[in-house]
């Protein structure tokens, strides 16, 4: 596998705190989100999980039920935890995109990953105007996906990020919604 080209000028810029989220239906699929229009870090066809930065002041736990609900509509009411990454996991935008993507302030993120048993209906979900439409849509489309295929699905700077995801919690497709 070729190693991702590495700009100098990217070595003095920080991580964006951020936090990523495995929502887990009954049946052990992920949710999977398809990124609207075409950002800088991402192409047209790019699907990924839920992710957000951390607010000032606001714990990576209350940024992942935050950004779960911004981007799909599922409130804490309809999920319970189930784990949370070890480590923090970063990974580094390409040269070509660092200058756009967070008007240049970043290299890349560093996540905090969350994983969630979703114990709402598939009604709920809503990605077109999460939140009742207060929030702003970040993906066009949605599916439940077989967790081992996520790293095949999202662009490939985030790759290795979602191979450490996919092998911490693949253990959790079988969790048990409470009665």
């Amino acid at each position: 596998m070729q190693k991702p080209e590495r700009d100098p000028a990217q070595a003095g810029l920080p991580y964006r705190p951020c936090v990523g989220i495995t929502l887990i239906n009954r049946a052990g699929l992920v949710f999977i989100g398809r990124r609207r229009g075409s950002g800088p870090e991402h192409d047209q066809a790019a699907w990924q999980m839920p992710q957000g930065g951390i607010d000032e002041g606001e714990a990576p736990h209350e940024a992942a039920l935050r950004e779960l609900y911004e981007e799909t509509n599922v409130g804490a009411g309809s999920v319970t935890p189930l784990a949370k990454s070890h480590d923090w996991l970063a990974y580094d935008l390409p040269p070509t995109i660092t200058k756009k993507a967070w008007k240049g302030r970043y290299r890349g993120q560093r996540q905090k990953w969350f994983a969630f048993g979703f114990t709402g209906q598939d009604g709920e979900i809503d990605v077109a105007a999460p939140g009742g439409g207060r929030h702003k849509a970040e993906f066009d489309a949605w599916r439940w996906e077989a967790m081992p295929a996520l790293p095949d699905l999202i662009v490939p700077f985030k790759r290795p990020v979602y191979e450490a995801v996919v092998a911490a919690f693949s253990g959790l497709t079988d969790w048990h919604a409470p009665a």
